[in-house]
């Protein structure tokens, strides 16, 4: 027995024992705290460092998620502005056809023109009326197709894509013409002088007349334009996917806990806080030792 366990005023054995026995203690609660909350770091004190690029990640992950929403609407507007002119398109297949119905001598080339002149004023329905979310997808106006559309598709305000498909072409589908019985604003000066022209046929000869060539060529190069900025949006889509997923990978490691290892390390933690409760009461009762030193 050392010489210290006779030292009563003061059992530094105890207050030993009683400075693991809190340190276990201490052990099992973080332990266990971890086990209950499925974090590693539930403070900053646990990880200082940790912490910080931990929520650095974290704000970056809502960022490029919020970016990946964005890609997302304007996919879907591209899918609206696209459908629509593939329905323009096959309304200007229509009066070609017509067109070559008129050459027949048998064929009522009045009628004809009603015909052309009826898919003409869906054509500028069809130029007036296509929006997305209240905005002009095939006209030019302040928040419209001509302006372009701006969408931001990274975690930076600066990583961003502008998409102007309606003057990308050879031929311009939007610009500051407007048809001559002013249903449609906002075209190109080809394209609104080539509505004005089928809505205004009246006999076989004007529909004999009719240039569809660069109205048709706006249409194609804004279709083709949409196709590009998709393909664009797609690969920025699959990019963020894989960076959201990096950086949440990366943020589960600093601060999601390791179940097996906490369980382990709160089992060991209690034992060790028994055996030192066991070990504690003893040393606190070494002192009454002294007292066989005063029997007779």
């Amino acid at each position: 027995m050392s010489t210290q366990s006779f030292r009563i005023n003061t059992n530094v054995g105890a207050l030993r024992a009683y400075n693991s026995l809190a340190k276990l203690n201490t052990m099992a609660q973080k332990a266990q705290l971890r086990l209950a909350s499925q974090r590693r770091i539930n403070s900053v004190a646990d990880d200082t460092s940790g912490f910080n690029v931990g929520k650095s990640l974290d704000a970056k992950v809502t960022q490029m998620q919020a970016a990946q929403r964005n890609v997302g609407s304007a996919k879907d507007m591209l899918a609206t502005a696209e459908s629509q002119l593939i329905s323009i398109k096959d309304m200007i297949t229509q009066i070609r056809g017509k067109i070559a119905d008129s050459a027949n001598p048998v064929n009522d080339s009045s009628a004809i023109a009603k015909d052309i002149v009826a898919i003409g004023k869906e054509i500028e329905s069809a130029f007036a009326q296509t929006k997305f979310n209240d905005t002009d997808l095939l006209v030019s106006t302040s928040s419209g197709a001509g302006s372009g559309f701006t969408f931001q598709t990274g975690a930076s305000t600066s990583d961003t894509i502008s998409i102007t498909y309606g003057t990308d072409g050879t031929v311009d589908l939007v610009g500051s013409s407007s048809t001559s019985d002013s249903v449609v604003s906002g075209l190109s000066s080809e394209v609104a002088s080539a509505l004005d022209a089928i809505v205004g046929v009246t006999d076989a000869t004007s529909i004999a007349a009719l240039n569809l060539d660069n109205f048709e060529s706006a249409v194609d190069d804004a279709l083709g334009a949409i196709g590009n900025y998709t393909q664009r949006l797609d690969a920025k889509d699959q990019f963020l996917s894989s960076a959201i997923l990096n950086s949440q990978s990366a943020y589960s490691r600093l601060f999601d806990a390791d179940m097996a290892l906490e369980q382990l390390n709160a089992t060991k933690a209690q034992i060790g806080a028994q055996s030192a409760t066991a070990m504690y009461a003893q040393l606190n009762f070494a002192p009454q030792q002294v007292l066989q030193l005063f029997r007779g």
